[in-house]
Parts: structure tokens; C-alpha cells; sequence
């Protein structure tokens, strides 16, 4: 699984024109499911991103954890993340997972943060979505469950 993290003080996605998930202060989370994905990506996945400590403490540094403050997630799903721009002028997605693989590990995801009790909002799967976000800092990583940047 990868993953854009993007520390937010609010976002929203909106399909044809409907709002469909919002939050205030968290976590925007783009997320491309892998064909080799399973679900133990989707847990580590879930695990590092309320547990990730992103957030700024009283000094300034970044100490703190979504759980830690409060916030929520959005979660986007995004196949165009598995897309290899290596080669040509268009890009492969050979790596992303099926629609019928990539949607259960997305909901498995979202499932295990709200257990965490981190409000979880989420966009359409499969759908044309417009996101917009405030980015705050601006902080934001590259994360891949099975490697690296």
C-alpha cells in the first residue's frame, strides 16, 4: 500500500458536486492499494497513520499523534499512487490492485482506524472525487508499506 499523508487543519471531497467526507484538523490520507497487498498491509497501514507523530507539542517539535490531538482522517482512495512513470509518457498501473481487491483492503483500513477511535471520513471509492484541503505546514510524507522512498 502507499500512501500520501498530509497534515491538514481541514479537507473535503466532493463527488458531482455532493459533499461526501469532511474533517477539521487531522490527517488527509491518499491511499493506492498494491496487487500484492493483503491485509496485513491494511494493518500496518492503519497503525501508522494514528500513530504517526506528525503533530507539533508545546516545543514545536513534531510529538504528537492524530489519537494525540484530537483530529480525524480522511481517506481517499487513489490507484493512480501504484502508477509506474519510469518508461514512456504514460503511466502503467500494472502494480495497483483490482477493483474487487483494492476496495476491501481500503474499507479494512478505514475499519481499523475508527477502532482507534479516530473519526474516519472517507471519499467514494472508484469514483470521480475533487478533494480540497488546507495543508498545514506544509507537512507531508510518502509512505509505503512494503518499502522505502
Amino acid at each position: 500500500m502507499r500512501a500520501v499523508i498530509q497534515r491538514v487543519t481541514e479537507a473535503k471531497v466532493e463527488v458531482q458536486g455532493d459533499p461526501v467526507g469532511q474533517i477539521g484538523p487531522g490527517l488527509l490520507v491518499y491511499l493506492g492499494v498494491g496487487k500484492d497487498d493483503t491485509e496485513k498491509d491494511a494493518e500496518f497501514m492503519a497503525d501508522k497513520l494514528v500513530n504517526l507523530r506528525i503533530f507539533s507539542d508545546e516545543a514545536g517539535k513534531m510529538n504528537r499523534s492524530v489519537i494525540d490531538v484530537g483530529g480525524a482522517v480522511l481517506l481517499i482512495s487513489n490507484f493512480t499512487l501504484q502508477g509506474d512513470c519510469r518508461k514512456g509518457r504514460r503511466p502503467g498501473f500494472d502494480a495497483a490492485a483490482l477493483p474487487e481487491t483494492a476496495e476491501p483492503l481500503y474499507e479494512k483500513v478505514a475499519e481499523l482506524i475508527a477502532r482507534s477511535d479516530v473519526p474516519v471520513a472517507k471519499g467514494s471509492f472508484g469514483a470521480h472525487m475533487h478533494v480540497s484541503s488546507v495543508n498545514d505546514g506544509p507537512v507531508t510524507f510518502l509512505f509505503d508499506s512494503t518499502r522505502l522512498f
